[in-house]
């Protein structure tokens, strides 16, 4: 078993709990509240500069050459996602450039402190749990999402081959780190529970309803 299956595996309980949260069910549903889903969205992108950030920190910490062309790519596809929310952003009024709510503020300071000063290996632990997450989300709800589901797109774009062959790519390198190093499997855990967070703070944003 790859150390990247293990630090899963070992997260199942957290997994469960993103597939299950009433903010991810409601998307598959369409009974989401549009405002919930655009606070989720203005958020996420705040979210996913830092992310980029993370993988051009990571980049320059490369070994080599191959993994640096690596993190190129899985870069690139940051800002494919990008894309996406600004698609959303002009359908539904979505401010792009939010003030940081204390859960995205959480996660993108885990993440950058750890890519500032930390190796290479643990910056790679802290980014995996987001791309096999959304990528198992994606798969999970995609049987079960209604046709008529506003935010069926988000669906399938986590659901597509594309996110999974990155998420795999992402995961090797996860994969050739030292499976004795302790700071992986922390790091892991904490993205995880930030994952989490994350939903159950746009679910609550504005309140019920």
């Amino acid at each position: 078993m790859g150390l990247s299956t293990r630090l899963w595996e070992e997260n199942q309980d957290l997994a469960r709990a993103c597939r299950d949260h009433p903010f991810v069910q409601g998307i598959a549903s369409g009974e989401l509240p549009r405002p919930r889903f655009a606070f989720y969205v203005g958020q996420d992108a705040f979210y996913l500069e830092a992310y980029a950030r993370a993988y051009a920190l990571a980049l320059a910490k490369a070994p080599d050459r191959s993994t640096m062309l690596e993190f190129r790519d899985l870069m690139e596809g940051v800002f494919e996602e990008l894309r996406l929310h600004q698609q959303y952003a002009r359908r539904w009024n979505v401010d792009l450039a939010p003030q940081p709510a204390p859960a995205t503020q959480a996660y993108t300071d885990f993440l950058l402190r750890v890519a500032w000063s930390e190796p290479v290996g643990r910056i790679v632990a802290a980014m995996t749990p987001c791309m096999r997450l959304y990528a198992h989300l994606g798969q999970a709800l995609q049987p079960v999402t209604k046709a008529e589901s506003p935010y069926r797109e988000w669906v399938e774009t986590y659901a597509s081959q594309e996110i999974e062959d990155l998420t795999r790519r992402l995961e090797r390198l996860l994969d050739a780190c030292d499976p004795g190093d302790r700071g992986l499997a922390a790091h892991y855990r904490t993205a995880m529970r930030l994952e989490l967070a994350f939903f159950d703070q746009a679910w609550h944003a504005h309140g019920p309803g």
